[in-house]
């Protein structure tokens, strides 16, 4: 399916070939392999999303591209009587939660299965899909970012993750920290790629990083926020083709929350570990001090095995992965013996239930007294399909030992239900969203749920989010999804977000929906919508030297902003739209900078608008400013050459240009290694009188690009023509 282009690791191939040539299981409570240390092949920091999308191709190739789901071999659990004794039996009422938002989500990108999950966060919900990113304003499900192509967060990064979509997506919202956690599968390279933001803003800059596997493809990758570190797990494919085992790491959080040159530590499992998922923390209350993150993973037709994972950057060799616990469960059979078999209207295409896995996320809470683990999988129900479900509880809290404290099986007809996500919000309310689908329903939303006072084992009458109107045929018509998403509104900690995929009348394209909910007795009943603000008074704009235009404002009397918003156009008399936002108290915000300068001689229209929580107030006054004018240098031109110094060959390659009348300032000399490179770097300034430099810090028999900046008291001038020479 992919062209491989490897960067082969020394330090992890032969972890990984012991792994795949292991004839045994490995002991238990023991890692095949001692921890490696993996630096990312590039670090950087992006420009804000907002203004790359702004640049960039949204436009869908027109056909399909499947993603492929690689299958670790092991033979499909089968309970001993064929009959899952979990399944529930009593009938509830209507589960008890009030809707919310309930908006359309990212549709067909061609890419098929959207493997559908989003995460929520302060102000925004974030959708992800096997190729698009998109972020909506979570009060109105206005969208912030339209749909594009997740490679587009990298976009002008020195590594591979800029090339293209590899699947497999994950967003998370790190809580304590307010940011936004993004990962993805770069197949084609073998690696992986990460971004985290660098504010809550998810339409902002992301630090960005790609970490490496060698010749080995990390499918399956999942990621969960931990106080100590990013954890993330993938089953690992020697060439892409060979089982070697799943593995888990750790990025080093506290170097990505600042854009540092962040490691991840892994520890290859071997092969009979598969598909193991980290947990992910849910809530304001951290896990005890020291506490590991805990992975889960699915095993025989009676337990679930848990793992244990401290990590150690300060000596990485002193991290641990310790397992399996073994955790007792009823007994199951997999959905469709892990594969195919869920039918649909009008079709005898089949769809595919991801059976052989437990499904994303993990979701762990600490309530003090005690702490729960929340995982779903699908199981054969009868004739059909169900959700099995688990709460596992660590009692008291930080004892050592997991264990069922409820579980079932929700089935409560002949429908087959699959595709599960699920989490529990601050009152201990589960949810439960997942597909459902029959030979004679098409392929819908729902999700059900429980309140603590309910039966032990039960859930309520499953709700409907959104009714498909069509079945999945054509190319890779079984391959529904791989995971959905449930997560839980980090303001009120109540709030739950899901989303799914579904079918249209009529269209073989699949289209996804995003829908929140929220249980009664939690938190009380839901805050007053937030007070509009007044409106800024008094802004001001005026053009500085470095084609930025600088703005300043005042609040209104009796202001109860929270922040302010940023409206521009280009033109006079034109309509702005929003470019930034602030936060806090702060009255001011330059617009442009010397890497991405606003366009020379150009009127530029303002306003700003105060914030509080969702509520936006009336505009400011509007203003412009006129950037000034500058012109280039011209008729840049390079040579290459050498010179022979004290018997030592010195390379160098000498630039000349034309000087305008109105440089006055000097100039800059940027350059960058490659025929087609982009990521320059300044090397040099001269001055004024000067239009011509010598650069002696060439390497033989390489290719480089250079560009001329003028400086005058006007400002910068744009970027002369390039020019391309290679040393001899």
């Amino acid at each position: 399916m992919y062209s491989k282009l490897v960067r082969v690791m020394p330090c992890v191939v032969p972890v990984l070939l012991l792994a795949l040539a292991a004839a045994a299981p490995a002991p238990a409570q023991e890692a095949i392999s001692k921890p490696v240390v993996i630096a990312p092949v590039a670090h950087d920091t992006s420009a804000p999303l907002r203004d790359i999308v702004a640049s960039v191709s949204t436009v869908v190739p027109v056909g399909k591209r499947n993603i492929p789901l690689h299958l670790p071999p092991r033979s499909p659990a089968v309970a001993p009587s064929g009959r899952d004794t979990a399944i529930q039996q009593l009938n509830l009422p209507l589960v008890g939660t009030s809707p919310g938002q309930n908006f359309a989500g990212i549709s067909d990108d061609g890419f098929i299965p959207p493997d559908t999950n989003g995460s929520v966060g302060d102000t925004q919900y974030v959708q992800i899909v096997n190729a698009d990113y998109a972020v909506y304003d979570k009060l109105t499900g206005t969208l912030q970012l339209v749909p594009t192509r997740i490679h587009n967060i990298w976009n002008g990064f020195s590594g591979d993750c800029a090339t293209g979509d590899g699947g497999d997506p994950v967003v998370l919202y790190d809580k304590a920290a307010k940011r936004w956690v993004v990962g993805q599968l770069n197949a084609a390279f073998n690696s992986y790629c990460m971004a985290v933001s660098s504010t809550s803003d998810a339409t902002g800059n992301y630090y960005r990083y790609e970490f490496p596997f060698g010749i080995n493809l990390p499918d399956y990758p999942k990621l969960g926020v931990w106080p100590d570190a990013y954890y993330f797990s993938a089953n690992i494919f020697l060439y892409g083709a060979f089982f070697g085992g799943a593995d888990a790491c750790a990025f080093d959080r506290s170097s990505m929350l600042s854009g540092g040159p962040a490691n991840m530590i892994c520890l290859q499992q071997g092969p009979n570990v598969a598909s193991l998922l980290p947990s992910d923390l849910d809530g304001s209350t951290a896990p005890p001090t020291g506490e590991p993150n805990f992975y889960l993973s699915l095993s025989t037709v009676g337990t679930l095995d848990l793992y244990e994972f401290h990590v150690d950057f300060a000596t990485p060799l002193k991290s641990t992965f310790t397992g399996p616990f073994p955790i007792l469960v009823d007994s199951f059979s997999e959905a469709c013996g892990g594969g195919t078999c869920i039918p649909q209207p009008g079709t005898g295409q089949q769809l595919d239930s991801v059976g052989d896995r437990l499904m994303y996320r993990l979701a762990y809470r600490n309530f003090g007294g005690h702490e729960a683990l929340v995982v779903n999988h699908s199981v054969a129900a009868g004739s059909s399909v169900g959700v099995r479900w688990y709460e596992l509880r660590q009692t008291p809290s930080g004892s050592g030992g997991f264990s069922v404290y409820q579980q079932g099986t929700y089935a409560p007809d002949s429908n087959y239900r699959w595709m599960g996500s699920i989490a529990m919000d601050q009152a201990g309310d589960i949810a439960v969203g997942y597909s459902e689908s029959s030979s004679s329903m098409y392929p819908s939303i729902f999700y059900t749920g429980r309140v603590p006072t309910d039966p032990l084992n039960s859930m309520g009458n499953e709700a409907s989010i959104y009714g498909g109107t069509g079945s999945q045929t054509g190319p890779y018509g079984n391959r529904w999804g791989d995971y959905s998403g449930m997560s839980i509104d980090p303001v009120d900690d109540c709030t739950f977000f899901y989303t799914n995929e579904y079918i249209s009348a009529g269209s073989p394209n699949w289209n996804t929906h995003i829908a929140s909910f929220k249980f009664g007795g939690c938190g009380g009943p839901p805050p007053p919508p937030p007070t509009p603000p007044s409106a800024p008074m008094n802004l001001t704009a005026s053009a500085l030297d470095t084609y930025q235009v600088s703005l300043s404002w005042q609040e209104a009397s009796g202001q109860n902003q929270t922040g302010f918003n940023i409206y521009r156009c280009q033109g006079a008399g034109c309509t702005p739209s929003q470019i930034a936002s602030v936060a806090g108290n702060v009255f001011a915000y330059t617009d442009g900078s010397s890497s991405t300068p606003l366009t020379q001689n150009t009127t530029y229209t303002y306003q700003v608008k105060a914030t509080n929580g969702g509520a936006v107030s009336g505009p400011s006054n509007t203003v412009a400013a006129t950037t000034p004018t500058e012109p280039p240098p011209a008729n840049l031109t390079s040579t290459a050459g050498q010179t022979i110094r004290n018997g030592q060959r010195r390379d160098f390659v000498r630039l000349a240009w034309t000087n305008h009348s109105t440089d006055a300032n000097g100039n800059s000399i940027e350059r960058c290694t490659g025929s087609s490179c982009n990521n320059f770097s300044q090397i040099a300034t001269v001055g004024a009188s000067s239009a011509a430099y010598t650069d002696n810090t060439v390497a033989r028999f390489t290719t480089y690009m250079y560009r001329v900046r003028a400086h005058s008291p006007g400002g910068y001038s744009v970027y002369s023509s390039t020019t391309t020479v290679r040393t001899p």
